[in-house]
């Protein structure tokens, strides 16, 4: 982690990864970008439409490239997309070319969190959305835990809060007092 000088966010939706994000980029005074508006500004299109006309595996390639492109920038706050972990590369780029903040949160929260959310596409035909954002836990937490520097739980706590926690983080892995 040492000469890591981006922060990478990863973690399921609901997590917090944009609010929180926003709030790193400020106190780091460094830039902030997110996966998917990246995505959306490449395309001209939202995520759903990209789900629509292409399905998963065409929003993972244009993911691919995002992340691809945005872990070479320097010294930023990069939130990602719940699901961009499923690719080893962009695991590896991750990995390799940042500090990896996972924010960790229970599926009851993320189910409380996303409940009024639309540009959730993994969500939208499920009747039962607490089922399915446990089936994806299943299938990620693994992928999260294997890349994260540093693992923080978002559960009943403000963006604030969340914020100061990894960077006293941050600084303790640099070294700073």
């Amino acid at each position: 982690m040492l000469g890591k000088t981006s922060v990478f966010l990863i973690g399921p939706m609901g997590s917090g990864k944009t609010a929180v994000g926003r709030q790193l980029s400020r106190a780091l005074r460094v830039p902030f970008h997110d996966s998917d508006a990246e995505i959306e500004r490449r395309t001209g299109v939202d995520i759903p439409f990209i789900f629509e006309k292409e399905g998963e595996a065409g929003f993972r390639q244009r993911e691919r490239e995002a992340i691809e492109a945005l872990t070479l920038l320097p010294r930023i706050v990069l939130a990602t997309g719940g699901g961009a972990v499923l690719l080893p590369e962009n695991r590896r780029h991750l990995a390799e070319r940042g500090c990896v903040v996972y924010l960790q949160t229970s599926v009851a929260q993320q189910a409380h969190r996303v409940r009024h959310g639309r540009n959730r596409p993994l969500l939208s035909d499920d009747a039962d959305t607490t089922a399915r954002l446990g089936q994806l836990m299943d299938a990620r937490a693994p992928l999260y835990g294997e890349i994260a520097d540093i693992t923080v739980s978002t559960d009943g706590r403000r963006v604030h809060s969340v914020a100061e926690q990894i960077l006293r983080e941050l600084a303790a892995a640099r070294g700073a007092p």
